[in-house]
């Protein structure tokens, strides 16, 4: 099972095809080639990523 970087919640929502919303820290979350990519939804709908903040292995999916 999938888990939030961030919060480690398992509270996530299918948004798209490989995209998932966070429930618990509000962010949006993509996956590509078993790598989990973060998104903040900004006011304007627009995203920030948050990639920065979590290490390598962080973002793997396990």
């Amino acid at each position: 099972m999938m888990k939030c970087p961030n919060c480690q919640s398992k509270d996530l929502g299918k948004i798209g095809i490989n995209q998932y919303y966070c429930w618990n820290c509000f962010i949006e979350l993509s996956i590509s080639q078993e790598t989990i990519y973060t998104h903040q939804v900004e006011e304007d709908g627009t995203l920030s990523s948050l990639d920065d903040l979590f290490d390598e292995e962080s973002r793997r999916l396990s």
